[in-house]
């Protein structure tokens, strides 16, 4: 996440929208990570606020990481929110489709990244080498 908030910072629009989407989703360090204090403010002077569930400083960090790299506001608010409130495929065991909210998918305790809808999709993706590669733990041992 400093990697990818180094990168917005220098105005790089991939890695604002990145950080703008983790914030709004409260991914892993995302919040800490993406805080643009100096944005306070920014959100509600766009009238952008009504329909959010996220608290008012994140909206505003995130209002401030999208304008930084340029990204349409409007419409990547409104994404944000349907994806909020719709759900999505979060689990990253490659096949996976279950859908839900982000808070509902069971975090990585070690790396806090990867996400997985139970523990038999991260089992799953653990003995398959997926995860496993990029996480330097061993929680999950091949039987």
């Amino acid at each position: 996440m400093q990697w990818r908030r180094r990168a917005a910072e220098n105005g790089h629009a991939d890695s604002c929208g990145q950080l703008a989407a983790r914030m709004y989703m409260d991914g892993p360090y995302a919040r800490e990570v993406g805080h643009a204090g100096e944005a306070a403010g920014v959100a509600a002077s766009v009238g952008v606020m009504e329909g959010h569930d996220v608290p008012r400083d994140v909206l505003s960090g995130v209002v401030h990481w999208l304008r930084k790299g340029g990204h349409n506001l409007v419409d990547n608010l409104n994404g944000l929110r349907k994806e909020s409130l719709e759900g999505s495929t979060y689990c990253c065991n490659d096949g996976c489709q279950v859908v839900g909210l982000l808070k509902e998918f069971k975090v990585c305790p070690q790396c806090k990244t990867a996400r997985y809808c139970g523990d038999a999709c991260q089992r799953l993706d653990w003995n398959a080498g997926g995860h496993k590669a990029t996480c330097g733990t061993s929680v999950y041992e091949a039987t």
